[in-house]
């Protein structure tokens, strides 16, 4: 996988590092420092190896090692109900980072996976979370739960989120992007919640409803 940004530069895991290409001599010495091998190669070059603003730098990288439900540690867990666009799963995952949320579920299927974009957009908070696949989300749920997790689903038709006491241990899940959390999901969720909503346009970018939640719902 190819990945760009001199922000991925600095957060990625550097064991996660295969080659990496810069243009540019000011990100030497920082290569140095970090004992990390690169390439001087042309802009042309890096401009032909990705299609976005690569600041100068690409890097080659390991695909993404998913983690499983057993790899969770946290007490506070996003979960990603068959979100599709990449740009906000990678807005997500920086937020959840940047809240001390260490545990993301996505489905194996019909979603937006790890891939250059969602690094990129993340700014390198991929190396930072553990973000675990699932094959069935209800299922992962049903474990968590068992585990003394406490369920709140993203829904318009939820009681505001201001309005509700939060659990220790919690998951909140966020729906897709057009359909929102599935009917199935909610039915195994322990609370609905929603943002309440003020202006003429009755919803919010996924990303930034999972901003608002995440910060709003985090007892720290």
């Amino acid at each position: 996988m190819l990945v760009y940004g001199r922000n991925v530069l600095k957060e990625i895991a550097k064991d996660k590092v295969k080659k990496i290409y810069i243009s540019s001599k000011e990100l030497i010495p920082y290569l140095k420092e970090n004992n990390l091998k690169y390439n001087l190669v042309s802009k042309e070059r890096l401009d032909n190896l990705v299609k976005g603003n690569h600041q100068g730098v690409v890097i080659e990288t390991f695909d993404y090692e998913y983690g499983t439900l057993d790899s969770i540690t946290g007490d506070f867990v996003v979960m990603l109900d068959h979100l599709e666009d990449p740009h906000n799963l990678g807005a997500i995952i920086r937020t959840c980072e940047c809240a001390g949320i260490k545990d993301i579920i996505i489905p194996k299927d019909r979603c937006a996976l790890v891939n250059d974009t969602v690094v990129h957009i993340s700014a390198g908070a991929t190396s930072n979370v553990n973000i675990v696949m699932v094959s069935n989300l209800v299922n992962a749920l049903n474990t968590l739960k068992k585990q003394g997790y406490f369920v709140y689903a993203a829904s318009m038709e939820g009681e505001c989120y201001k309005n509700i006491s939060y659990n220790f241990k919690k998951v909140l899940v966020i729906g897709n992007e057009g359909k929102g959390v599935s009917d199935l999901v909610k039915k195994n969720s322990d609370v609905i919640i929603s943002i309440p909503m003020k202006g003429k346009i009755n919803s919010l970018n996924a990303s930034v409803s999972a901003a608002i939640l995440i910060y709003g719902m985090n007892d720290d």
